[in-house]
């Protein structure tokens, strides 16, 4: 097991940088702001951290507010009103996760941060059941995305009932972020200003404006769900927190922060609160501008809620071109994000190689390719079956993968708590920890049981399937380990003779 610091109860302390010159610890993420040199094990200085608060809650709110607020309020209207209620505790859930990355952060103020706390506490192999899941949330989450923006396109452009050009509207929704991130991360900073930006204005006046138009009658029933009220706010959480998804991202990109033992906390709580905001009052605005049994039917639910307001079509047209834009700029954070965390278990030998391998422009490409490749496949396999089911599989999918590094990272924070040597305890900061950490672990819990049967299945395999990986990997890496061992042994014990 690798420890970073020392633990205390309250406050843990940030893990001290190893020299950029020396090669890293064994289980440990090279210091913030190096880069690995291919094939001599060391780290080499890189440019400067590129993400200052402002980019880093952009990057939030960017990767948070992405394809799901413009998709979902159809996806859970099936619920009825209820699904509000299940904004408002997702929203105090995402503040919790919020708060609790912050902490973890001035422990580990490096890329990979969501593999990283698992594994100081747990070791490896916690930490690569939570990389593994991390980043197939990352590319299920992306081809979701992809799959969420043919909606709104064919508002632009009529896509037609072919199976065939919506799949390829949803490739090149893809594939051209994943492009723009071969140009470094500096580009994908500037990007994430702008896009977030570009949407966070036109929702904003959406969900205000829209208040003054609101039909209660357009509401619906408040369980339209058959199911008991606990059990479909727990379903429709579960729906919803696609939504969310993107809380940590200034946690797994610390390593690209400036001073990341504070701005990562700042920036996942303002970027949070931001997006929260903007949710809440989209989704009322929404569920009171259109009926309910035409939301149910919706493709582009904002789309409508603005013909709503304005007559006519132009208003729809307007909100397409934002979402768009918004969405494709989300895939641009997400696509970096999902290069990062493998790059930092390939550090350690627990992803291949080539994870780790980093371009001029500070991203590890191969793990980019391979999640746009991954990505593809998926938006092949789910149009080939059945397209109207593809964003509610492939978002429950992404509930139970995303949740599974969130329940570790609680878990391990509960660790060091637990940890913390008495005296050091200041019992005000301990409650404080105790409950955002014990909270968070339940709220992940919560949200896993409430994917369904089918998503938990789906999602544990893509789990298990990681395990063979690892085998592999660690077999090789241990065995080389003891094949240095042997050789400086009998080296010694030649020079003895």
């Amino acid at each position: 097991m690798t420890t970073t610091s020392t633990p205390e109860a309250s406050e843990p302390e940030p893990t001290p940088a190893p020299a950029s010159s020396t090669a890293p610890e064994p289980g440990t993420t090279p210091a913030p702001g190096t880069t690995p040199v291919p094939g001599t094990g060391t780290s080499a200085a890189a440019p400067g951290r590129r993400f200052g608060l402002t980019a880093a809650t952009a990057l939030v709110m960017g990767n948070i507010i992405g394809g799901g607020i413009f998709t979902l309020p159809a996806a859970v209207a099936p619920y009825g009103t209820v699904s509000l209620l299940a904004f408002v505790v997702l929203s105090v859930a995402a503040v919790l996760l919020a708060l609790l990355f912050g902490k973890l952060a001035r422990r580990s103020p490096v890329t990979g941060g969501l593999y990283v706390y698992p594994r100081d506490a747990f070791g490896p192999f916690a930490g690569f059941l939570s990389a593994w899941s991390y980043w197939t949330m990352c590319w299920v989450s992306i081809a979701a995305l992809a799959v969420g923006v043919v909606g709104y396109v064919d508002v632009l452009i009529p896509v037609g009932d072919s199976k065939v050009v919506p799949a390829l509207v949803a490739l090149a929704a893809l594939w051209l972020p994943a492009a723009a991130n071969f140009a470094g991360t500096r580009y994908v900073g500037a990007v994430q200003i702008v896009s977030t930006v570009l949407k966070f204005v036109p929702l904003l006046l959406v969900g205000t404006i829209g208040l003054f138009f609101i039909d209660t009658d357009n509401y619906g029933p408040f369980n339209a769900s058959g199911e008991s009220t606990p059990g479909a706010v727990a379903a429709a959480a579960a729906l919803l927190l696609y939504s969310f998804l993107g809380v940590e991202s200034a946690a797994v990109s610390a390593g690209e922060v400036k001073d990341p033992e504070r701005n990562v906390g700042r920036a996942s709580i303002l970027g949070t609160l931001a997006s929260a905001l903007v949710y809440i009052l989209g989704t009322v605005a929404v569920f009171g501008l259109v009926p309910h049994k035409e939301l149910v039917e919706s493709g582009a639910p904002f789309a409508d809620a603005v013909n709503s307001i304005a007559g006519g079509s132009w208003g729809g047209t307007v909100i397409a071109l934002v979402a768009v834009a918004s969405i494709v700029g989300c895939l641009n954070g997400w696509v970096l994000l999902s290069a990062q965390m493998p790059y930092a278990a390939a550090r350690d030998g627990l992803f291949p190689a080539a994870f780790a391998r980093v371009g001029k422009g500070g991203v590890p490409g191969f793990g980019v390719l391979a999640t746009a490749v991954l990505g593809t496949l998926l938006i092949v396999v789910n149009y080939a079956d059945d397209p109207d089911t593809a964003f509610r599989v492939l978002v429950l999918v992404t509930t139970f993968t995303g949740c599974v590094p969130y329940l570790l990272s609680a878990a391990a924070q509960l660790y060091w708590l637990a940890r913390g040597t008495r005296e050091r305890v200041r019992p005000a900061g301990l409650v404080r920890d105790l409950l955002v950490a014990g909270l968070s672990f339940a709220f992940s819990f919560w949200l896993i049981a409430g994917a369904g049967y089918a998503a938990v299945y789906q999602g544990t395999l893509f789990l298990f399937a990681g395990i063979p990986v690892y085998v592999w990997l660690r077999g090789r890496q241990e065995g080389a380990d003891g094949a240095s061992g042997e050789t400086a042994v009998e080296g010694r014990a030649d020079a003895v003779a």
